[in-house]
């Protein structure tokens, strides 16, 4: 079984779908900060074909930014995939304007999550400045994106085992 480097340094099995010929996950990701978000995407991609997952059932979706993720979900689990990833990343700035947007990402994802259709995993970094990102994107401390995809995983096998 594969493995992915997580923020703390520690190795993180990647799981099988429940059914992996059928999985279906769809990623959305910010175009805004593409240094970050692109890799953490593909790490995401990465990770599900490890994991066993068809191309064809790994489908991309870009936005224009943060808070555009949360609408292209809430369309997105109305097709009722096995598991939504959004990605995206926020960088403090000296305007309130980080606050607000970090603000109506985690709670449009605790919404969709709340309503108990389809996992929508939080793949948003939210950080101080641009090498805290990319750290987190491939560098140092793993990829985020990876580990949101053994999370979109995980939940998908909960769901499956539960529903």
């Amino acid at each position: 079984m594969s493995t992915v480097l997580n923020t703390n340094g520690e190795s993180l099995q990647i799981p099988k779908p429940y059914n992996p010929a059928t999985f279906v996950c769809d990623i959305v990701y910010a175009k805004w900060n593409p240094d970050v978000t692109h890799p953490l995407r593909d790490g995401a991609v990465e990770t599900l074909r490890e994991a066993g997952v068809k191309n064809e059932n790994i489908r991309l979706h870009a936005v224009p930014g943060t808070v555009e993720l949360i609408n292209a979900a809430g369309v997105l689990v109305k097709r009722r995939p096995d598991a939504v990833i959004i990605i995206g990343c926020v960088i403090r700035g000296d305007t309130p304007h980080f606050d607000y947007v970090c603000q109506q990402a985690a709670q449009g994802a605790a919404i969709l999550n709340a309503q108990g259709e389809t996992p929508v995993i939080f793949g948003v970094l939210t950080v101080d400045n641009l090498q805290q990102a990319l750290d987190r994107a491939g560098g140092t401390l793993g990829n985020k994106g990876a580990e949101a995809a053994v999370a979109a995983i995980e939940m998908a096998n909960f769901h499956a085992q539960i529903c």
